[in-house]
């Protein structure tokens, strides 16, 4: 940024431009009276030079290779961010179910026998990742990404602490609830911040990278969990996320980088206000409305999108049935493998690797594919549009993935088939829903840029809320219909998803001009 600035004079119209010329700045245009609109807020965003427009002085990039544009950031840059957020959104959903494979010794511990509360201890962390982005969002939509990633890792790791000296249910519960809404930060504008940074044909591979983590920490995280909890107790669990989200507070604060254009410039503007005294500078990405105004807006926007705009409903509750599938076995794992298989708290933490590898999977073969058919288009000259993420050669393979892995760890944990068979059955629903979900989550993003972090929000939300409330019934499901009818019951409903992706891939254009809502 320099350090200071000079104005030349010529005609009704000012441009102000850094006295440095090695200096990356930001060009305003300042004239007579205020105008009725303002310049074209997308082209600001895609870093495009403005023309003046008679009226405000508005500040801008500095054309459309000023560095401080996240876009134009080095390869290293980037990757660091991406890389950092790729872990932190595995560390949060770690404590939604690293202690499962202990929750019979806390169901001891406090003389609880309900199979209903049994399973909500794990479930209730994933209602604040429902609930916690429909605050997240429009806070990163006003403020940046950067300090809610800090905040929400200072607030983790409170709660966190607070929860490993929990001394009875309803606290266990009240402090995961927190947890959850805290650590829905990452998981929640992590899709903005690679939105913000990586160009079309290089987001699916960092995509990929950061999706991981929200599927990979509730796998993971029981594996080490089983051990811990059968040497020490539950507790160290809760110890052992705390020391690893306060690991992640100094590099969020060293490290991270802004990446939110509009922020960026916010803070440019500021400061040329501050050195030139024109106090009447205003952002090219700002909008007309003040910050009160702005936040309701941004609040109710992820909400109007699930209720009111069709592609972001339906794709939204093709992965909210998927990954409510997902949890319900993650949360009944403990109790059919000890069942069925005679596992211990230890071994039973092994169960939920083969979701880790399944997904491991899907993560490396989704990401190069998707930016392999994006780049093949681009070299022949053809438009990108979002529908090419859901390539029915993509789309309906991995949907396909989910009812058969379901069908096979349904039936052989019936029939007492050898515990690698059922294993194997998780791992195949697993790859398959890694891959789907990156489908419809790059899908989206393209096609709703400029809200990134609002249709996250509105995915996170459904997504979040059946993950929370399909596993409540689990155990009552598997009594009622056994566990092979169970699982196929599952199956046959992942099975009526497989059309969805295919109908938006022929019709989704024509869907989203139809319904363009206004935000």
């Amino acid at each position: 940024m320099a350090n200071s600035y000079s104005a030349s004079l010529s005609g009704d119209d000012t441009t102000m431009r850094t006295n440095n010329p090695n200096s990356p700045t930001a060009s305003t245009f300042v004239a007579g009276d205020a105008p009725d609109e303002k310049p074209d807020l997308e082209a600001g965003m895609a870093a495009e030079p403005q023309t003046a427009t008679p009226g405000d002085g508005y500040v801008d990039w500095d054309g459309p290779n000023d560095p401080e544009n996240p876009m134009n950031w080095s390869e290293s840059k980037k990757w660091t961010n991406i890389v950092i957020l790729s872990l932190m959104t595995i560390v949060t959903p770690l404590g939604s179910s690293m202690f499962a494979p202990g929750i019979s010794r806390i169901m001891m511990e406090y003389h609880e026998t309900s199979t209903i509360i049994a399973t909500f201890l794990v479930s209730i962390y994933v209602l604040g990742f429902a609930f916690g982005p429909l605050v997240v969002a429009p806070l990163s939509e006003i403020f940046g990404r950067r300090p809610l990633y800090f905040w929400g890792n200072v607030l983790f790791t409170i709660f966190t602490i607070c929860t490993a000296l929990s001394n009875g249910i309803p606290m266990l519960l009240a402090f995961r609830l927190l947890m959850g809404l805290a650590g829905s930060v990452p998981i929640t504008i992590g899709s903005g911040s690679i939105t913000d940074i990586m160009p079309v044909e290089q987001r699916g591979r960092a995509m990929a990278a950061w999706t991981l983590g929200p599927l990979l920490g509730p796998c993971i995280g029981p594996v080490a969990g089983g051990y811990l909890i059968r040497a020490t107790s539950w507790r160290w669990v809760y110890w052992l996320v705390a020391i690893l989200g306060g690991l992640f507070i100094p590099f969020s604060w060293f490290f991270l980088k802004e990446t939110y254009a509009p922020a960026i410039l916010e803070q440019k503007t500021r400061l040329l206000q501050k050195q030139t005294g024109n106090k009447d500078l205003r952002s090219i990405l700002s909008g007309q409305q003040n910050v009160k105004d702005r936040f309701k807006m941004a609040v109710v926007r992820p909400m109007k999108l699930l209720l009111l705009n069709p592609t972001v409903t339906i794709m939204a509750l093709y992965i909210a049935i998927a990954y409510g599938i997902l949890y319900l076995l993650i949360t009944t794992f403990s109790f059919v493998y000890a069942d069925q298989y005679g596992f211990d708290e230890g071994t039973n933490g092994l169960t939920y690797l083969p979701a880790g590898i399944g997904m491991m999977i899907g993560v490396v073969g989704f990401g190069q594919l998707t930016d392999g058919i994006v780049r093949r288009n681009k070299a022949k000259g053809l438009e990108h549009t979002p529908e090419i993420r859901l390539k029915p050669v993509l789309s309906v393979p991995l949907g396909l993935a989910l009812p058969v892995g379901l069908f096979i760890y349904g039936w052989t944990t019936e029939k007492g088939v050898h515990w690698i068979v059922p294993m194997i059955g998780v791992a195949i629903f697993s790859a398959g829903l890694m891959g789907i979900m990156g489908c419809v989550q790059n899908y989206l993003l393209d096609a709703y840029p400029q809200i990134a972090a609002s249709v996250t929000a509105a995915m996170s939300f459904l997504r979040s809320l059946l993950g929370a409330l399909l596993p409540l019934g689990g155990l009552q499901m598997y009594d009622a219909l056994g566990l092979g009818w169970g699982n196929s019951l599952l199956a046959f409903i992942s099975l009526a998803l497989i059309p969805i992706p295919v109908v938006f891939f022929v019709f989704g254009s024509q869907i989203r001009g139809r319904f363009n809502i206004k935000l």
